[in-house]
């Protein structure tokens, strides 16, 4: 196990109809007037947005909207959020959404009490320190942002789909959860937030770093909970309980402890990163075909892992071979996914006729030469790697 320091500052409030505590947390982070940031249309036709602003307003603080954020959020919402802050005199940032919108929100944050291009952070040429105060609203359980110091946003000069990681300046303060309000999510968008989880968790158990039998046991645990949760939650999207368990593995995956003492890879989700922003396809969803294809190119390259993410999460049988098991074990996630009716080829996602050169470019580009800690990876091996996906 290696040397790490953890902290997860964010205060979860969860159970049904919690939203009405959203003006209450909001004014103890210190805030008077915030920046509300959601999505389409739902959390207003809902009411969730009126529910919020009204918890917001009886406890004394004002706010200004920022809405329509899109999924694979970009850059132009980032700095019309910033421009609407400063001139607003805003002193917060409230997301009432899933991880578009969060996303969304923490960029804003870490903008507005910057000089320069809120992009500096994302291009690499500044470390973010501050940042305005960040709450969630969560409505739909996927990327974990709730939890994370992490912000992705796509650059559209050039289509530059980044990730963000700080440790401290970017984590909620505070994330309302009611799994209530995950009851209306279609069918396909829960089974994308399913996958998007799930890699979360095994972006940090593929790792080389030995001797992590805690850390491994934790992340084992929390996806054999989402496998057991998912059919129910898909067969009953109004079941709470399999509804609050699906949520809050969402925010374990992601909020760092399945990664304590461990170098962790996301060489899948820098690939995937390449499709959605040059595709427009479901994060999630292109993640269900991502990973199984990393997965088998890494069975005959750097087994031991997927050997064992396969025994232990699959109940595979051990047959004495590891590339034998990993193989098995990518069987198993694709049926999985499958199951739940998501795609595992670039076809089934609907892209019939990817730019390859263009995908294994860009991903360099952004990620460098080599990437990939569980297994560096070149060029060739990229390319290899996005043509399993057919």
């Amino acid at each position: 196990m290696d040397n790490f320091s953890y902290c997860s500052p964010t205060r979860y409030v969860f159970g049904k109809g919690v939203e009405s505590q959203t003006g209450e947390l909001t004014a103890r982070m210190g805030c008077r007037k915030v920046l509300v940031v959601y999505g389409g249309g739902s959390a207003r036709r809902s009411g969730l947005l009126d529910r919020v602003t009204d918890s917001l307003r009886a406890a004394g603080v004002d706010w200004v909207e920022l809405g329509g954020i899109q999924p694979n959020p970009t850059d132009d919402r980032v700095y019309e959020g910033i421009d609407l802050c400063r001139r607003e005199g805003v002193d917060g940032v409230l997301a009432v959404g899933g991880g578009s919108v969060i996303d969304t929100a923490k960029a804003v944050a870490g903008g507005v009490p910057y000089d320069g291009d809120f992009w500096d952070f994302w291009a690499g040429k500044a470390v973010m320190e501050i940042a305005l105060p960040v709450g969630v609203v969560l409505t739909i359980p996927a990327a974990g942002s709730e939890g994370s110091g992490n912000s992705v946003i796509t650059k559209l000069d050039g289509m530059h789909k980044i990730s963000l990681r700080t440790d401290m300046a970017l984590r909620p303060r505070f994330a309302v959860m009611n799994p209530e309000l995950t009851f209306t999510l279609p069918p396909y968008q829960t089974a994308s937030g399913i996958a998007d989880m799930m890699a979360h968790i095994m972006e940090r158990y593929f790792t080389t770093t030995d001797e992590v039998e805690t850390t491994d046991r934790v992340a084992e645990g929390v996806l054999k909970a989402i496998i057991t949760e998912a059919p129910r939650v898909m067969a009953d999207p109004c079941n709470y309980q399999a509804r609050a368990n699906i949520m809050w593995a969402g925010t374990l995956a992601h909020n760092g402890i399945c990664g304590c003492g461990r170098k962790e890879d996301w060489s899948s989700h820098g690939l995937e990163h390449e499709l959605s922003a040059l595709y427009g396809v479901t994060h999630g969803a292109g993640l269900a075909v991502v990973f199984p294809a990393w997965m088998t190119f890494m069975a005959s390259c750097q087994p031991g892992k997927i050997a064992q993410f396969g025994r232990r999460v699959f109940n595979i049988e051990n047959s004495g071979n590891d590339r034998t098991d990993a193989l098995a074990a990518v069987k198993c996630l694709k049926e999985f996914f499958k199951s739940i009716g998501l795609p595992v080829t670039l076809g089934e996602l609907g892209i019939d006729n990817p730019d390859i050169p263009l995908l294994v470019s860009k991903f360099h580009e952004d990620k460098g030469l080599p990437f990939g800690p569980y297994h560096p990876l070149y060029p060739a091996d990229t390319e290899a790697i996005y043509r399993l996906m057919l």
